[in-house]
């Protein structure tokens, strides 16, 4: 079976049981790690996968050919997209200086995307200025060295930020959650609708329970594809973002998704879709 994920420390942490052989009747993974910004086009394009991680921003373009799963993915509290800056000063200015300035962001296919134009729709007069896409690698320094005026980082960048000399201006998961008292929906896990949907639910649950029942066994794994991250960072980004949710989306989980969606397609930044597409 073909699948894609991140090379992230929650995604390996995730599959690790499944990819090493570990889930009775599992079927042997052929696995592509990518970024989500690419598993995104991956889906909407010829080269889609059977099993894929997406953002839930791609969703509306992949809901006929592929289902959403109900666990495997990134939902949570307390673990949304940071906005930063490089000026202490401008951040205590609040939202209102981001009007008219260029913002990095890692993908307009994302949900930390969504979410910053859902924040700027509300709290920055005017509206922001000029969007550059950039690898969320690149966002950080670009902001320290004044390339743009402030970037929307997510994965690890809620850890490592400070080293860079960054500000937080927002929080956009804590003002998400303030806002709608629902958790943040990250990433999906989907699958091709032609597939038995029940089987491949069962052995990626199956996965994850293997992963918290044993999770030395998926150490070096996980640290050979985050050689960047100390160990203490990668344990960090796991226990914040493979939760809960990830073993069950549950009612607040779907109540999540659609609520983001429908307020993004009310802003013409998805198009529109019928909740119920979503089970």
């Amino acid at each position: 079976m073909n699948i894609a994920f991140s090379p992230c420390p929650n995604d390996t942490f995730v599959f690790d049981a499944w990819v090493h052989g570990k889930i009775p009747g599992a079927p042997k993974l052929n696995v592509r790690y990518a970024d989500i910004d690419i598993t995104n086009n991956l889906a909407t394009g010829s080269e889609g996968l059977d099993v894929m991680k997406i953002s839930y921003a791609a969703l509306p373009w992949v809901l006929s050919e592929y289902a959403l799963l109900p666990c495997g993915g990134a939902l949570g509290r307390g673990c949304g997209p940071l906005v930063l800056t490089a000026s202490e000063e401008a951040a205590t200015k609040g939202p209102a200086v981001l009007t008219g300035r260029r913002v990095a962001v890692p993908s307009e296919r994302s949900t930390a995307y969504l979410l910053f134009r859902l924040w700027a729709a509300q709290n920055v007069p005017g509206g922001v200025g000029e969007i550059i896409i950039m690898p969320f690698h690149e966002i950080m320094p670009a902001v320290r060295d004044g390339l743009v005026d402030a970037g929307l980082v997510i994965h690890e960048a809620r850890f490592t930020y400070p080293t860079y000399g960054l500000t937080m201006l927002t929080d956009l998961g804590s003002w998400w959650e303030a806002d709608t008292n629902l958790p943040i929906p990250l990433g999906a896990i989907i699958a091709r609708r032609s597939l038995d949907l029940t089987a491949i639910t069962g052995w990626i649950r199956s996965s994850v329970e293997y992963a918290w029942a044993h999770p030395e066994e998926s150490r070096e794994y996980v640290l050979s594809h985050s050689q960047e991250l100390a160990p203490e960072v990668a344990q960090a980004h796991i226990d914040l973002y493979v939760n809960e949710f990830t073993a069950d989306l549950g009612e607040a989980g779907y109540a999540a998704i659609a609520a983001l969606l429908s307020r993004a397609a009310q802003e013409g930044l998805v198009p529109p879709i019928d909740p119920a597409a979503l089970r």
